[in-house]
């Protein structure tokens, strides 16, 4: 076990020392190598602090240096014990990982530690704790593999050693960038310049040019054919158990965000459904059985948070009295079905993969999605999600108490499968599912206009020379945006006056394939 040492005005990073340490100790990788050390964790000793946290130092193996706005306390000779304990480290020779703070103003002798630290290390930035956890991970693996400790790195940090940056798709990043700029003001803007910059802030690609399993997940031209069982299996089923015959089957495919639109669409659609007055900028409200933000949240953690070595995948399956989402893979280290239910530490089996699919707004906040699920469904009137580990991990939402004639479930628009006797959904890749038959002529229109662009609703009816927009909603964009090809600018406002449209992943993908024809 190495000792990592985590240098730092303790006053100013707190919070951050504490929640680093407890991350190491409980992640299925680096908790098998490191052991964090923190000062305020050591018991009384009877010699001098500068003395105790020196001597650490020098015993350690790496050293980590957060540095931000306070230089600290300062010794009869106007030096802190961080930069005692950086100059340490220095002099011993150890592995040092410096990550600097991104504030608005600096302690003079503060900038001065940087500019020094500078010439010596590589360092990073980050503004928020899930920055932070990021870039500690991706540094302490990195250091895993140079000193030859990880013959076989975690999966998502995993440099493909057959793709590049050629495999990758631009307007998926690019509408990734747009999404995470207007989600969480990510900094950089996309341009195809900017690429290599946008997947380095990420740490999705090598200083050689090799890119990351999480990149090819996220950005991947053809996912599948790096990941054959990167997909998610939906199915609706009759009655409470699964059984033939089936209402509806599919397998969706695409990206990790393009999966996710699919899944939730898919759910949305079989469900019931309440419609609302129209408002006064002409949009209907819609009131569903379920809480979207839970299903989305749960299909999304599902797919983010699933064990990828697994010959599985993602099982979405709707029965008459609930949802029920299974992913291959187990609780993290240290974390139990209990803890869900109440805040608890975040321990994102794939990290590198989990942010930038929390830049993109697909999750509220890391850490808080199952008390989310919850709280969503509560507030629903509905009983409280269940969450169970097994040989699979799986989460329940519970719809509401009522029964179903056998012939009002599954008309989704001509997707049934009927009294045939439905294919069973297990680990096959999917080959008995019905084929994604795409959107219908109006759909494709829509899809057609809008493009690379983000519309507003005059100026989609205007290229299109509607003007009824009851219309253009009911045969044009509701269906577009309830079967996951089109989505809203900014969903959390649907009255929004500058509301404006673009295509989802799904969207994009069979714009692309219009075009070529």
């Amino acid at each position: 076990m190495m000792k990592l040492f985590i240098s730092s005005v303790q006053k100013e990073f707190a919070l951050e020392r504490k929640e680093i340490a407890v991350y190491i100790r409980q992640d299925a990788v680096l908790g098998k190598f490191f052991e964090p050390f923190l000062f305020e964790e050591l018991p009384a000793r009877d010699v001098s602090a500068a003395q105790a946290y020196l001597s650490e130092v020098e015993d350690s193996d790496v050293y980590l240096g957060l540095f931000g706005a306070e230089y600290g306390f300062e010794d009869k000779e106007g030096v802190s014990p961080t930069e005692r304990e950086y100059d340490n480290a220095t002099e011993n020779h150890k592995y040092r990982i410096i990550l600097i703070k991104d504030v608005q103003q600096r302690e003079p002798k503060e900038k001065a530690l940087i500019k020094k630290a500078e010439h010596d290390v590589v360092r990073n930035k980050f503004k928020s704790f899930e920055q932070l956890r990021n870039a500690v991970y991706a540094a302490l693996v990195h250091y895993l593999e140079l000193r030859g400790f990880l013959q076989n790195k975690p999966f998502d940090a995993t440099w493909n050693e057959e793709a590049t940056l050629e495999d990758l798709d631009n307007d998926k990043i690019r509408w990734w960038t747009g999404m995470a700029r207007e989600k969480r003001n990510y900094p950089i803007a996309y341009s195809e310049e900017n690429v290599h910059k946008i997947l380095t802030s990420l740490h999705l690609i090598s200083d050689d040019g090799k890119v990351s399993n999480a990149a090819l997940l996220l950005f991947a031209k053809d996912t599948q054919k790096w990941f054959v069982t990167a997909i998610v299996k939906c199915v609706q089923f009759y009655g409470t158990k699964m059984q033939k015959p089936m209402a509806s089957q599919q397998v969706y495919t695409g990206s990790i965000f393009e999966v996710v639109d699919q899944a939730v669409s898919f759910v949305m659609s079989h469900i019931d459904a309440r419609v609302g007055e129209r408002t006064e900028s002409a949009q209907v409200d819609v009131e569903h059985e379920l809480p979207m933000q839970a299903v989305t949240e749960t299909i999304v953690n599902s797919c983010v948070h699933r064990d990828y070595l697994s010959n599985g995948s993602v099982q979405v399956m709707l029965f008459n009295d609930r949802l029920e989402v299974r992913n291959p893979g187990r609780l993290p280290k240290g974390i139990t079905i209990g803890m869900l239910s109440g805040e608890h530490t975040s321990l994102p089996v794939n990290p590198l993969l989990a942010y930038p699919v929390y830049l993109a707004g697909y999750i509220e906040q890391v850490g808080t999605g199952t008390t989310d699920i919850i709280d969503k469904c509560l507030e629903y009137g509905l009983k409280k999600p269940v969450f169970s580990q097994g040989a699979d991990f799986s989460v329940t939402i519970w719809r509401k108490n009522h029964e179903k004639a056998s012939n009002e479930i599954g008309k989704d628009g001509g997707n049934d499968i009927g009294n045939d006797g439905g294919k069973d959904i297990g680990n096959d890749g999917g080959k008995d599912a019905l084929p994604d038959r795409g959107p219908n002529k109006n759909v494709l229109n829509l899809i057609n206009v809008i493009g690379k662009q983000q519309l507003t609703l005059k100026q989609m009816m205007g290229t299109m020379s509607l003007k009824s927009s009851s219309s253009f909603h009911k045969t044009y964009l509701d269906p577009a945006i309830n079967d996951g090809y089109v989505a809203k600018l900014y969903p959390d406002k649907p009255t929004s006056k500058g509301q404006a449209y673009l295509l989802t992943e799904r969207g994009l993908k069979t714009w692309k394939k219009s075009q070529k024809k």
